[in-house]
């Protein structure tokens, strides 16, 4: 099968990629109306999952999806349907739905391209029903697979804590399919990668971000930690900092004018300086290596 694949252009490409729950939401997205709507207290709900999970030595995001569907079971059917309904029910943080055309402006004024991702244990179903879905290139979350109804029948993909760093390497690459096996696993040059790791920013809140954090960290990208700006507790993001987990930590404010979007703005003008450092070491390359006519003087 022939899969897309995403090739280096003339612009840099600055990918901005995002837990959902607690970074973008102040809570669970399940725990936003659909727990509530099965007739479930949500601490137990999470208890129940969560002991399915460790008595069945099972992933937890497979046991929150297999307990969604079962506490839903006689009261409505889960569909895709339904679950786009609930996610646009989410409380998003404040300026989160201007934010992404906000920052893709001032991207584009200094030569920059940003791209938003996300990556989340949360439901896909569930994220795609959200006002900001359609600012995201890519959704990379749990996901059932449906019937020809539109009703669950097995999990179509389950995204935990440590497989989430593969997604980073599929940008970096330009393979998005989950399934270009070949591509995201081929060499390419580091001056032919599309997005390369130092052009990347996760932002995150908890610790089941810390490998993405730490893998976009040690080559050179931004892990940025963020925490609830009406309860201030910053003990997360203090426990991330000091354990060499991200570089910055910011409410999870998204208004324009906030702490978190001139920390993004300064690292756009970052790497447009970069990038232009970086585009002169390519052609002194190119010209050592013969593929272009020496320079003028």
């Amino acid at each position: 099968m022939q899969y897309e694949r995403l090739k280096k252009g003339t612009m840099p490409v600055l990918a901005v990629c995002y837990d959902f729950d607690r970074t973008l939401t102040p809570g669970d997205m399940q725990a936003q109306g659909f727990i509530q709507s099965v007739g479930a207290d949500v601490r137990q709900f999470w208890e129940q999952s969560n002991k399915l999970a460790t008595e069945n030595d099972m992933d937890m995001n497979l046991a929150y999806m297999l307990t969604m569907v079962k506490k839903a079971k006689g009261k409505f059917y889960v569909t895709r349907k339904a679950l786009n309904e609930y996610g646009a029910k989410i409380e998003l943080y404040d300026g989160a739905e201007s934010w992404f055309s906000r920052i893709d402006g001032y991207g584009a004024e200094r030569g920059i391209c940003v791209e938003h991702y996300i990556i989340s244990s949360g439901l896909k179903e569930m994220i795609e029903g959200t006002p900001i879905a359609p600012a995201f290139k890519k959704i990379y979350a749990s996901a059932f697979c449906y019937d020809e109804d539109g009703v669950p029948v097995w999990p179509a993909q389950a995204i935990n804590y440590t497989n989430k760093t593969q997604f980073l390497f599929r940008i970096e690459k330009g393979c998005l399919d989950i399934n270009d096996h070949e591509g995201v696993n081929a060499y390419i040059p580091p001056e032919k990668l599309r997005v390369p790791l130092r052009n990347m920013v996760y932002i995150g809140d908890s610790d089941t971000d810390i490998p993405c954090m730490k893998l976009v960290s040690s080559y050179g990208g931004h892990a940025i930690g963020v925490y609830d700006p009406k309860n201030k507790d910053k003990q997360k993001v203090y426990g991330l900092l000091a354990n060499d987990r991200i570089r910055y930590f910011a409410p999870a404010d998204y208004t324009e004018g906030s702490e978190l979007d001139g920390l993004l703005k300064a690292i756009i003008d970052k790497t447009a300086a970069y990038e232009n450092l970086e585009e002169r070491h390519v052609g002194c390359l190119d010209e050592m290596r013969g593929n272009r006519q020496p320079r003028k003087t």
